[in-house]
């Protein structure tokens, strides 16, 4: 394992990431909500090994964390509402489920129709971002198990022998995923951004559903 000190050598743990991501290995890094696990998501290989470490079903697919709007745009079909939304909450801890742009060459799982982008405020997340492009992410823990608050316990739950960011202890709540597929839209998972505050921007909402771990 590789640990770098994300807080005090930022320029460092980002030269790093990019690195690592660009050689197809997966990279543990801080986010404003929890720890997560990222690889590029048009390399098949480096995903599959994130769906390894993490011991999880290949029909559960991970979201991408994109820079801004426009950088979503290239991954999913962005809607009108898609656009008020990404206007209210990003950069922030809100995760939303659009139809996939026809062009885009994503490998999430086993195989869907639909992409959860997510904006992360959060600013070396970005600096990465702003460097490969978008990154499939997932939260840092074996699935089904409560994920880790810091980056040497993640690192561990994943099995190690990974380029570990170190932000300090993340402890934030995990992104409200939205899905926009389905009319009225539905949230899939409660987080941080909460079904009135979605509601507030005018978004129309039917029963929650099912829960998802993106």
């Amino acid at each position: 394992m590789t640990l770098v000190d994300a807080t005090a050598h930022p320029e460092a743990a980002v030269a790093a990431a990019v690195t690592a991501l660009r050689k197809g290995r997966p990279v543990v890094l801080p986010t404003e909500t929890v720890y997560g696990v990222a690889a590029l998501p048009g390399d098949p290989s480096a995903v599959e090994e994130l769906f390894e470490r993490k011991g999880r079903a290949g029909e559960r697919l991970v979201a991408v964390l994109v820079a801004d709007l426009e950088a979503a745009r290239c991954i999913a079909v962005v809607d009108a509402m898609f656009e008020v939304l990404a206007a209210a909450f990003w950069p922030g801890p809100l995760t939303i489920v659009a139809r996939r742009h026809p062009e885009a060459d994503l490998h999430l799982g086993d195989g869907s129709s639909t992409v959860g982008v997510r904006c992360p405020d959060h600013d070396l997340v970005g600096a990465i971002l702003a460097e490969v492009g978008p990154m499939a992410t997932t939260s840092a823990n074996r699935s089904g198990q409560p994920t880790p608050t810091t980056a040497m316990e993640a690192a561990d739950a994943l099995g190690g022998d990974l380029l570990v960011l170190d932000g300090g202890r993340c402890e934030g709540s995990p992104s409200t995923v939205v899905d926009l597929t389905t009319d009225p839209a539905r949230v899939l998972r409660p987080g941080a951004v909460t079904r009135e505050a979605l509601l507030g921007v005018g978004l129309e909402l039917g029963p929650d559903g099912a829960g998802a771990d993106r």
